[in-house]
């Protein structure tokens, strides 16, 4: 009995030494991951405590913590209101086409950069793509301004004439133009920074796979097909599932600066996120503000979980978690 003791008290030293030896052997790596903490600490879990703000009638006179309880009356201020339906449609129906065609865009672009053999094109090819992205929003605005303006913008004044059209087109009143020039816009700026994971992906394949499918006869498009695509299955998950998670949300500048936030683009253009930060600068009123975030952030949370567990179903080492 006392030497199995002493055996069972031997293992225990041993398991502790080895535990040791391994933070020591980790802790450059523990050590390095400190700054990346702090800031997930700080950038994302500490302002969480501010949801209660949405359940509140905030005064600053009486302080957050002081303030009269309102219960879900800031969430009626998106549901209730008339341009509900509009802002809603307007931010799913943009974030899918973004999530679908973005992801063939990327995975396309991505393919054909590992398609390239020398690494100075490569570079070149990859720095250009990825310029836009860049690029300030209100830049990019008044670039499009620049190309849209009825007065004196390049299409009205060089290509529509070009083209035989004389009457020149009012880009900034007209809202059927404009699904097509926020999603050109869009993945003229997010198609080279989005390939960048793909391409790190696809250079994370074996070229011995592409070299037994070429002794196979296997041409270029049919190795793209059954080895390329197979492999990153799990990548294109992934970034899917993130994306999806924030489908309630819209890139703010896209949809506020590049159509100039002409009110007679509301219709096309007006999302939540916009509608929000119009109905702050016109009130002020933060707990109506905050109460679409947690909004949004919760339908996110769900839809990932949900998704998540579609994928799991369908197979599961492709699932996020």
């Amino acid at each position: 009995m006392a030497q199995a003791t002493v055996v069972n008290a031997g293992q225990v030293v041993k398991k502790q030494r080895k535990r040791k030896n391994q933070y020591r052997k980790y802790a450059p790596l523990l050590i390095m991951m400190i700054p990346g903490l702090l800031y997930m600490l700080i950038n994302n879990y500490l302002p969480m405590l501010g949801i209660v703000i949405a359940f509140k009638d905030v005064n600053f006179a009486k302080g957050i913590l002081q303030s009269d309880w309102v219960g879900f009356a800031n969430f009626e201020y998106l549901f209730k209101t008339t341009d509900a339906y509009i802002i809603t449609r307007n931010t799913i129906l943009y974030n899918l086409v973004f999530i679908i065609l973005g992801t063939v865009l990327s995975l396309a672009a991505a393919i054909l950069l590992n398609e390239i053999k020398s690494k100075v094109l490569v570079k070149a090819y990859q720095s250009i793509i990825t310029l836009p992205h860049l690029i300030s929003m209100v830049i990019v605005g008044y670039l499009g301004f620049a190309f849209l303006s009825p007065d004196t913008g390049f299409l009205n004044k060089t290509v529509l004439p070009w083209l035989g059209i004389e009457e020149g087109i009012s880009w900034y009143t007209e809202n059927k133009y404009w699904p097509w020039i926020l999603t050109l816009v869009h993945f003229w700026k997010a198609i080279g920074y989005s390939s960048i994971v793909y391409f790190a992906a696809l250079l994370g394949i074996d070229e011995e796979y592409y070299e037994a499918a070429r002794l196979d006869g296997a041409t270029r498009w049919q190795q793209i097909r059954h080895i390329t695509l197979p492999i990153i299955v799990p990548v294109i998950t992934m970034l899917t599932l993130l994306n999806i998670g924030r489908i309630f949300y819209s890139d703010f500048g896209l949809f506020y600066q590049v159509p100039m936030n002409s009110g007679a683009l509301f219709e096309s253009t007006s999302t939540i996120d916009t509608y929000v930060f119009r109905g702050l600068m016109g009130s002020g009123d933060i707990g109506m503000s905050t109460a679409a975030g947690v909004y949004q952030s919760i339908v996110g949370f769900i839809l990932v979980i949900v998704a998540n567990l579609v994928v799991r179903r369908a197979n599961k080492d492709n699932a996020l978690f």
